[in-house]
């Protein structure tokens, strides 16, 4: 549940000079007792039985016009705004860390336009299904990296996803150093449910961490693993070499993922392992692993609200128009 706003003031010590206030309107009754003007009368009876004026009887609103605009100017330099900080809500949800590779193998053409780019769309369809969900991306080839931690900013997590490309890292394969930094995104979450989705399309051949022991350090810290193999069964249309302009050289080539190990992660960690063909089956993947167990998360949302301010002002300054036009006529004094 979010919590109310309340009205703060930038200067609150200003708010002090509405002490004088009081002062002002016991000055003002005390003079009004003490001084005046005065007439003679042959009999003291004739006065007492005279009706008094609207005038007379109205003589202090000028007065406490002039009061109520000091007290809103006072008001006013205290500077009221709107409350400035968080709300915390709870809403449910897990965290969830995609790991993603993004060799140069990944550019193979056996999902359109290559798998990169259809493993990246399917991801972003993902969040957007998951509002409540705490998402961080890590990006491994041949080291890894950390591109947005763990956030609800859904734009934030598709902007950093949609970024994601060839040559970003050193080229090859460390699966286990993309699982150990996924895994570090997340050791320190208080979520009771923690997922990773490893999402490759080749062997380990590189990185100082073996997958194996990627996955003891997941399981340790109560982390499941979502393994997903990406690349159809046989060869596929994949670069092999760069021509002198810079484009890729492509050729039909063997598809090899390491299906045992991608397995032995998924079981170590209670996870799941699954094979992706194509696009369709891609997605029906991202949708099973949609079906988990939820956890409350608590969400920070920040608030900059201005000042309201200005509102007291204008009421204030029409309020001492006000009274100085109602003193030039209808209580004009005559000397």
């Amino acid at each position: 549940m979010k919590s109310s706003i309340d009205i703060t003031f930038a200067n609150p010590e200003f708010l002090w000079l509405l002490l004088f206030i009081p002062g002002m309107i016991g000055w003002y009754i005390w003079k009004r007792k003490t001084s005046g003007s005065s007439l003679i009368f042959s009999q003291g009876k004739t006065a007492l039985t005279l009706p008094k004026t609207l005038r007379q009887k109205t003589l202090a609103i000028p007065f406490i016009l002039r009061m109520l605009s000091l007290s809103l100017f006072i008001v006013a330099m205290a500077r009221p705004q709107g409350h400035i900080g968080t709300t915390e809500t709870t809403t449910e949800g897990i965290n969830i860390v995609l790991s993603m590779d993004v060799s140069v193998s990944m550019l193979a053409q056996d999902f359109s336009p290559n798998r990169m780019e259809a493993s990246k769309k399917i991801a972003e369809e993902f969040v957007s299904e998951r509002p409540n969900d705490r998402i961080g991306v890590v990006a491994f080839s041949g080291e890894s990296m950390t591109v947005c931690p763990l956030t609800t900013d859904q734009g934030a997590i598709i902007s950093q996803l949609q970024a994601l490309k060839d040559g970003m890292l050193p080229d090859g394969t460390a699966i286990g150093m993309g699982l150990a930094t996924a895994v570090s995104s997340l050791k320190n979450s208080d979520s009771k449910s923690k997922v990773i989705i490893l999402l490759t399309d080749g062997v380990n051949n590189a990185g100082v961490i073996s997958p194996t022991t990627a996955a003891e350090i997941a399981k340790t810290f109560g982390i499941r693993v979502y393994t997903i193999g990406v690349g159809k069964k046989g060869k596929a249309k994949s670069p092999v070499a760069r021509a002198a302009n810079g484009q890729y050289i492509f050729d039909y080539v063997d598809v090899e993922i390491d299906e045992p190990m991608m397995q032995q992660i998924a079981e170590m960690t209670g996870g799941k392992y699954f094979r992706a063909e194509n696009e369709s089956k891609l997605r029906e993947i991202y949708k099973e692993i949609d079906q988990l167990e939820k956890n409350i998360v608590k969400v920070m949302e920040f608030h900059n609200r201005p000042d309201k301010f200005w509102w007291i002002v204008f009421s204030g300054t029409m309020l001492l128009i006000i009274e100085w036009i109602l003193r030039l006529t209808f209580y004009k004094q005559i000397p």
